[in-house]
């Protein structure tokens, strides 16, 4: 049974560069002073969570996600600040400590710690690491991270971290710690992995129907009893594109997600998605598209098979326009999120 009054919801960017209203697209850094726009345009509409993605190619604007929440945190005051997600297979995590750490005290504990894999690869030629320890970089990285949170002296000896002796590391927070998730994008390791480590878990759903991940939940309790780990709620994050009408919404969509997904797929080896395809994933798939009610009732359904705690819209996939992505984030807040909350409100009480 969904719990109404705890439900979270959260909107996510990747930092897709955005485009000006003649369709030219902006530079990076127009794009990045976007987000810290619409992160302070969430945070007055009441919005639980901003995350910003880290990536290391042209089409997105963001590298370094943790700066631009910093810049977030200075305009707003409630909103909780995530990474969507941080590659920590290609980081360091003393340094993704230290500078989440940071951010917890600039924003008096506002930062979410989102870790995965990466579904982007740029980042580990760019930091010398070979993608042949893809698996083994992240484990290890993890069981590290795990260590750091607890804020105490560590000593480490790994095969692909330093080794520290009895080292303290700074700043320490002055709140409850780090609230850190591990981003899953399906395979049942990653459930048991976050589960036996004690962490949050965010689903990344962007194919299919959200049906098929159910079987990834009952997987997770299971695990986290097994290793007398908490349950927390579990999160999902998905595509999706709000507009007041109907069908500028799923031709917005068409538009900017199609050529967002052909452009991962040129690499990927995805043939380019048709509008059959489209249309099933905004009908019943994994992309959010459509007017309020269209896309309230479908978030609902979703939260209630899955028995969510959060729900995290992705939005400003491709090339969209400032105006599109804000009064997204406008219908989101106002239209949508009440709706949805109205809507299991009456399956609680029927």
């Amino acid at each position: 049974m969904v719990n109404v009054n705890n439900l979270q919801f959260g909107i996510e960017t990747f930092g897709d560069i955005v485009a000006a209203e003649d369709g030219h697209l902006l530079t990076a850094g127009q794009s990045i002073l976007q987000i810290v726009k619409e992160g302070e345009l969430a945070d007055k509409l009441g919005i639980d969570v901003i995350g910003v993605g880290e990536h290391h190619r042209p089409d997105y604007s963001v590298s370094s996600p943790e700066v631009v929440l910093g810049a977030i945190a200075s305009v707003t005051k409630n909103i909780k600040l995530a990474t969507a997600v941080t590659v920590l297979s290609s980081d360091n995590p003393v340094r993704v400590y230290e500078r989440f750490a940071t951010l917890e005290g600039l924003s008096q504990g506002r930062a979410q710690v989102m870790l995965g894999r990466g579904s982007f690869t740029e980042s580990f030629p760019l930091f010398g690491y070979d993608l042949i320890d893809y698996d083994d970089l992240f484990n290890e990285k993890l069981d590290m991270f795990t260590q750091l949170l607890k804020e105490k002296p560590i000593t480490w000896d790994g095969k692909y971290t330093q080794s520290l002796k009895d080292q303290d590391v700074y700043p320490k927070t002055d709140y409850d710690g780090l609230e850190t998730y591990i981003g899953i994008g399906g395979s049942p390791e990653s459930i048991i992995r976050a589960a036996k480590n004690g962490y949050r878990v965010i689903l990344a759903i962007i194919g299919g129907q959200a049906d098929r991940f159910a079987p990834y939940l009952d997987l997770y309790k299971k695990a986290a009893a097994q290793y007398n780990k908490p349950v927390y709620p579990v999160a999902v994050h998905s595509h999706g594109f709000i507009a007041d009408d109907e069908d500028e919404a799923v031709e917005v969509a068409w538009k900017n997600i199609k050529a967002n997904f052909d452009r991962i797929g040129l690499t990927r080896g995805w043939a380019p998605m048709s509008r059959e395809q489209f249309d099933g994933e905004t009908k019943s798939g994994s992309f959010y598209v459509g007017n309020p009610e269209h896309v309230a009732q479908r978030i609902a359904r979703t939260i209630k098979l899955l028995n969510l705690g959060r729900f995290d819209l992705v939005y400003g996939a491709g090339n969209q326009t400032a105006a599109q992505r804000e009064r997204m984030i406008e219908l989101y807040a106002t239209k949508v999120i009440p709706r949805v909350k109205e809507l299991l409100s009456q399956e609680v009480t029927a």
